[in-house]
């Protein structure tokens, strides 16, 4: 029974970072769907409206994401359109890696240790798949040509 218990822990902590690693994108336009659509449930939007709310300004700050990476020519503004997305997916690495290894570390700075790796990997990962978002450069862009 023990070794059962072991397999399904395993198993569902592996679900939980593939889920993590996949949804890192969104981990910034998750956190604005959720600052907003708490604003409305405070201002008295009530259940239904917070929800669409929240959606709404999530898929806007996604599309925003899109339209600057599309429009900003200079690749610094490209990479810091990117980081800013990188940096809550870091953030949200952090603390999912810190909730499971809590959970089978005791050691405070071995916890600390890989909380900080699990930030890394997801910001990382992050990264690497915000920037196959970002559309190719026009051929010829920047470079010389011979006539």
């Amino acid at each position: 029974m023990i070794i059962l218990a072991i397999i399904a822990t395993l198993a569902g902590i592996t679900a939980l970072c593939w889920l993590l690693f996949n949804l890192a994108v969104f981990a910034l336009p998750l956190f604005v769907g959720t600052a907003i659509g708490t604003w409305a449930h405070e201002t008295g939007a009530g259940i239904p409206g917070t929800i669409i709310v929240g959606v709404i300004a999530a898929a806007l700050t996604f599309g925003l994401f899109q339209l600057l990476l599309l429009v900003a020519r200079p690749a610094w503004v490209k990479l810091l359109v990117i980081l800013a997305f990188v940096a809550p997916a870091a953030i949200a690495g952090y603390h999912a890696t810190f909730g499971i290894v809590k959970l089978a570390i005791p050691s405070d700075t071995w916890q600390l240790v890989f909380s900080i790796v699990g930030a890394a990997a997801v910001g990382i990962t992050a990264f690497m798949r915000l920037t196959l978002m970002a559309p190719p450069a026009p051929v010829g862009q920047g470079a010389a040509r011979a006539s």
